[in-house]
């Protein structure tokens, strides 16, 4: 018999909380940071090396993968972790989000969204039932409920609107899903920025009941202060014993500033985007690795980190490869990033763990204020 997905508690600093969520491929300890692998693939890595960055668990996107190379298709070759060789747990996202960037190329109705591919232009309905099937064919470990997110600025008629529609989603979703041992279903919460709504819809989804919880429609403009502010309430509307995950965040501080408001996992294209485009995420801050100064600079990215990157190469050489336009430049760069990613996570856990946040926080931030030092 299946075992089911659990999620276990271990300690609690202030809001923090660090824990272990138990499927049958693997543990995933929290909180957690999910690298993205969009299309199947965490661009510019092997599995076996973000695997080795630290991470327990990757992000599949439901829309880019049933536009291609088809639900369907990845099902008869032997489900999604088969296909990209990743044998660890695998959460997909429902496509609601990036429906909804669509815009002009959308419709929705109570029923579901209608849409035209950004890729050839053929049209696709998803709906709440057809997003579990697609979920279910890839075979995700963590399924996501069918949401609609607003996009911003909205009127607060318009959030109330989107969320009701969300969560008789979330019911759909629900029954869509059925009983599967092994894998969990997470509702998603919406309402914007304003609290009344954020708790009405936090107590649709746990009356519906989940397996987990998601906190939808930020980092999606609103800027940190206004997220921080919606994180210092809205966890507190969700189950305490259910994982909570912050959907598509983020920035190293924005990550910390999540964990201490009690979210226990998120997920960002942001570093493997920023390794490829030249950006270094280091415990003193960005390093923009096309800058001339480091063309004749000998030390490593972040002479603390113990990646591929940091200890086989320096900074002159990085800088080389990628003003040479060479792969091997996006490659180390979001090993890197993935690397540091996955130490302050390391790093969060433990603190949480031993009761000393407060002062793990206080040095992530005094590093970073020294900036990155120059060369002498």
């Amino acid at each position: 018999m299946t075992k089911r997905i659990s999620f276990t508690l271990h300690a609690t600093d202030g809001a923090a909380r660090t824990g272990v969520i138990d499927t049958p491929r693997g543990e995933i300890r929290t909180p957690a940071f999910m690298p993205v692998g969009t299309a199947a693939t965490v661009k510019a890595m092997l599995p076996g090396s973000v695997r080795e960055t630290g991470a327990d668990i990757l992000l599949g996107n439901t829309y880019h993968l049933m536009l291609r190379p088809g639900a369907e298709r990845v099902a008869r070759l032997g489900g999604l972790h088969r296909f990209m060789n990743w044998d660890r747990p695998i959460l997909t996202d429902s496509g609601g989000f990036q429906v909804m960037s669509l815009a002009g190329l959308r419709k929705l109705t109570e029923e579901g969204v209608t849409f035209s591919s950004h890729v050839d232009g053929s049209k696709h309905h998803l709906t709440p039932e057809r997003s579990m099937e697609i979920q279910r064919l890839l075979g995700s470990d963590i399924v996501m409920a069918f949401d609609e997110c607003p996009a911003l600025p909205a009127t607060e008629d318009e959030v109330a609107k989107s969320m009701r529609l969300s969560m008789r989603w979330a019911q759909r979703s629900r029954d869509a899903f059925g009983d599967r041992p092994g894998h969990a279903l997470f509702g998603i919460m919406q309402g914007g920025v304003t609290r009344d709504l954020r708790e009405e819809s936090a107590k649709a989804l746990t009356d519906i009941g989940f397996d987990g919880y998601a906190v939808g429609g930020l980092a999606v403009g609103e800027g940190q202060v206004a997220m921080f502010g919606v994180l210092d309430y809205a966890p507190g509307f969700l189950p305490e014993d259910k994982p909570r995950y912050l959907m598509g965040v983020g920035k190293p501080d924005d990550i910390v500033g999540a964990v201490q408001r009690g979210i226990d996992m998120m997920d960002c294209v942001l570093p493997s985007r920023s390794g490829r485009t030249g950006q270094a995420w280091t415990h003193r801050g960005q390093v923009n690795i096309k800058n001339a100064r480091h063309q004749d600079d000998p030390r490593p990215l972040d002479e603390t980190c113990g990646c591929p990157a940091c200890t086989g190469y320096s900074r002159a050489y990085l800088h080389h490869v990628f003003r040479s336009g060479e792969m091997i430049s996006g490659m180390l760069l979001t090993w890197h990033n993935l690397h540091y990613y996955q130490q302050l996570m390391a790093g969060l856990r433990d603190a949480i763990s031993s009761g000393t946040l407060d002062a793990f926080v206080a040095k992530f931030h005094a590093d970073r204020a020294q900036g990155d030092i120059e060369p002498l």
